[in-house]
């Protein structure tokens, strides 16, 4: 005999209170292992990449080494129009640059 759908629902919470439960259990175990792993190794919160910080704190016998991306630094102007706009020539050309092409400027007229 097929079940009802009030039965079917009624199995589907009993499922998904037995997994949230089993998974309970096994998160303790994973985080037990991570926690061990972090003491045995020395790691910290940016050896994780889970810190903000843009070099890893000094570990027992190793040197600290860069994590993550430097600051973006703005390359000099190689082009400028009249109302103020700047490009350094890296990437895309802004639609500035293009504007003012398609106006009747040259790239010399543009170059600083």
């Amino acid at each position: 005999m097929a079940k009802s759908y009030a039965q079917l629902m009624k199995q589907i919470d009993v499922l998904r209170h037995q997994a949230e439960s089993i998974k309970r259990k096994e998160v303790e175990g994973v985080i037990k292992r991570i926690k061990e792993a972090i003491a045995v190794y020395g790691l910290s919160a940016a050896d994780l990449g889970l810190g903000d910080s843009t070099t890893r704190l000094k570990r027992k016998g190793a040197a600290p080494s860069k994590v993550g991306k430097l600051p973006r630094v703005p390359g000099k102007p190689k082009f400028r129009d009249d109302a103020g706009h700047s490009w350094s020539g890296k990437g895309p050309r802004p639609g500035w640059f293009k504007a003012a092409l398609a106006g009747g400027k040259t790239i010399e007229d543009l170059t600083v």
